[in-house]
C-alpha cells in the first residue's frame, strides 16, 4: 500500500491549496506535502482583488485572509486615485494553519520524482497514488521573462500611519532599475507591509539596497519603526511571450507541474493565487486522481490560460521592450486613468475586445515607433 493517496512535492501556495480543497471534497484522503521548510507555505503574502475569484471561491479561502478591504488607491507623478474595488490578503501563517491538519509535513529535500515515488536527498523514498510537483518556477529557454522583484517589511510604528486602505501601487518614488513603486497594506492603525517593487530586466536581487530604500521611504512619509515583525523576499515572472507547447514538451509525461511551475500566473501582475484557487478545484473535482489524469488536466489548464492572455504579454512588451526604464511607470500612470470596470476585469485577466481596444486608444506614452516593434515582436 502506498503511502499517501497523493503526495506534493513542495509546500508552496499551489500545493497547500490543492491539499485544502481535496480535503474539503474528498474526506479521508491520505495527503503528504514534502517541505524542507519548518511552515507550510513559506514566509509570504498573497494578495488578490473580489473580482479575480468567484464568491464560492472566497467562502472556501476564507481562513486564509488576515484583512479584506473596500478599495485601494494609487499614486503617480501626475495622477493619484482611489477605486472602490475589494482586495485581500491571505498570509502563509493563515495557510499553515489551515493545511497542517489535514495533510502530513514530510521535512525533508526532494531528490529526484516519479508518477508514484518521490526519492529524498538522503535516500530514502515516499509512495503516492500521485506524487504533484509544485516546486517553484522552472528553468526553460521556452519562455520569455522578466521579472518583478521585491524586498517586503512587515513592521508595527510608534504612530498611526494614518492609511485605511492599501496603496497597491506609490510610484512616485525615483524611478530605479526599471519601473519602481511601494506597496503598503495597513493591517492595523500602526501595523503595516511596507514593500519596494521592481519591474526589472534582470532578476538579481540586492536585499541590503532595497532595505536601505525602503527604510528611507518610511523615513520621509514620517513613520518610525517600533518593531520588524517580519521580512521576505522575492522575484516573480513577468512573462513577454513564449511558446508554451515547447514549455510543456520539456515536462517529463505523467508528472503533474502546478503553480509557478506549470506557468500559471498573470503575466503582467504576477498574481498567482487566483490560478492556483483554480488548479485547487480542477484537481479535486477530477474523477480519478492518477497521475496522467491530473497532468493531463493541469496541463490543458496552463496551455489555454497562456493562449488567452497574449495581449497582457503583448503589453508587458510594450512596458519592458518599448519605455526606457525610468519612463515605464507612464505606462501604468495611463491606464489608471482607465474606468474601474476595465480596471477589474483586467487584473482578473477577463478583458473584453472592447477593453483591449480601450487600452490601446489614442497616443501611446512611449515612442510610437518603439510600441509598434514591440507588439509586433
Amino acid at each position: 500500500m502506498a503511502d499517501f493517496d497523493i503526495l506534493f512535492a513542495g509546500g508552496g501556495l499551489a500545493s497547500c491549496l490543492t491539499a485544502l480543497r481535496l480535503s474539503q471534497k474528498r474526506p479521508g484522503l491520505r495527503i503528504g506535502i514534502v517541505e524542507p521548510g519548518e511552515r507550510l507555505g513559506g514566509n509570504h503574502i498573497w494578495s488578490s482583488f473580489d473580482a479575480d475569484i468567484s464568491p464560492e471561491q472566497r467562502d472556501w479561502t476564507a481562513d486564509l485572509y488576515q484583512a479584506r478591504w473596500p478599495g485601494y488607491s494609487v499614486a503617480f507623478p501626475k495622477r493619484g486615485r482611489r477605486l472602490p474595488m475589494g482586495y485581500a490578503s491571505a498570509t502563509s501563517e493563515r495557510l499553515d494553519a489551515a493545511v497542517r491538519p489535514v495533510a502530513a509535513h514530510i521535512r525533508g529535500e526532494i531528490a529526484d520524482i516519479a508518477p508514484a515515488v518521490a526519492i529524498m536527498a538522503g535516500g530514502s523514498t515516499l509512495t503516492a497514488g500521485a506524487v504533484v510537483d509544485g516546486r517553484g518556477v522552472r528553468a526553460s529557454t521556452q519562455l520569455d521573462l522578466r521579472w518583478q522583484k521585491f524586498i517586503g517589511r512587515e513592521v508595527v510604528l510608534e504612530s498611526d500611519h494614518g492609511l485605511a486602505e492599501p496603496v497597491i501601487m506609490d510610484a512616485t518614488v525615483d524611478q530605479i532599475d526599471g519601473y519602481r513603486f511601494l506597496y503598503l497594506l495597513p493591517f492595523d492603525q500602526r501595523r503595516l507591509l511596507i514593500e519596494d517593487t521592481y519591474y526589472s530586466d534582470g532578476p538579481d536581487l540586492d536585499a541590503r539596497t532595497l532595505g536601505a530604500r525602503l527604510d528611507a521611504y518610511a523615513k520621509a512619509r514620517g513613520w518610525r519603526i517600533a518593531q520588524t515583525v517580519r521580512e521576505e523576499q522575492g522575484v516573480l515572472p513577468v512573462a513577454l511571450g513564449g511558446d508554451i507547447d515547447a514549455f510543456w514538451a520539456e515536462a517529463p509525461l505523467g508528472i503533474p507541474q502546478i503553480g509557478l511551475r506549470a506557468a500559471l500566473f498573470h503575466p503582467t501582475t504576477g498574481y498567482s493565487f487566483p490560478d492556483a484557487v483554480r488548479t485547487a478545484e480542477l484537481i479535486a473535482d477530477l474523477p480519478s486522481l492518477d497521475p496522467s489524469s491530473i497532468d493531463a488536466a493541469v496541463r490543458a489548464m496552463s496551455i489555454r490560460a497562456w493562449r488567452a492572455r497574449g495581449f497582457y504579454r503583448m503589453l508587458n512588451r510594450m512596458l519592458f521592450l518599448a519605455a526606457a526604464p525610468d519612463a515605464r511607470y507612464h505606462i501604468l500612470q495611463r491606464f489608471y486613468g482607465l474606468p474601474e470596470p476595465l480596471i477589474a476585469r483586467f487584473y482578473a485577466g477577463r478583458s473584453t475586445l472592447a477593453d483591449k481596444a480601450r487600452i490601446l486608444a489614442g497616443k501611446p506614452p512611449v515612442p510610437i515607433g518603439r510600441a509598434l516593434a514591440a507588439v509586433l515582436k
